[in-house]
């Protein structure tokens, strides 16, 4: 048996990361969300949202309740890189890995973050993923329209400090 970890949302404009974990054999699929906040000014420049996915990886884990043998095997995003470390000092080395993710647990993690930014009222484009500057421009003219969404923006990025719309 295997759990597998994954994010979706990372590096777009809107909402913040979701954070999922799967176990393929029985078909078992958990989710927790990183909150916008840890993707804004002061939170940000301090990559809080680097322990809050930690804390958020082991609690999902812990959800599965995984057996003593079982692989543990996270994605290998930055984002994940303190998940890796909690994660290792708590079911070992030898269990814990860090792999590229894909099929099923992917799609899973991905369709929990395109709900969680349906929720907001945005409708993603089509293929999104293969169309990453699309895609933001996309977001940026949604918030753009929508002001009053611009709570729910990723305004930490140091890029973004150029653009007076995401200046908070």
């Amino acid at each position: 048996m295997t759990i597998l970890i994954d994010d979706a949302g990372y590096g777009d404009l809107l909402h913040g990361a979701v954070i999922g974990a799967y176990r393929p054999e029985t078909d078992n699929f958990v989710y927790d969300v990183v909150h916008v906040k840890y993707f804004q000014k002061p939170l940000f420049k301090k990559q809080a949202y680097r322990d809050e996915t930690a804390l958020i990886a082991q609690k999902l884990v812990k959800r599965l309740n995984p057996r003593k043998d079982e692989k543990i095997e996270l994605c290998r995003g930055d984002i994940l890189d303190k998940a890796a470390v909690t994660l290792k000092e708590s079911y070992g080395d030898e269990r814990v890995q860090r792999v590229k993710v894909e099929g099923r647990a992917q799609d899973l993690i991905e369709g929990a973050y395109l709900d969680e930014i349906r929720n907001l009222g945005y409708e993603p484009i089509p293929d999104r993923t293969e169309k990453w500057s699309k895609s933001f421009w996309h977001m940026y003219r949604w918030l753009k329209a929508n002001p009053r969404m611009i709570k729910y923006a990723k305004t930490g990025w140091p890029r973004l400090n150029k653009n007076n719309l995401l200046r908070i």
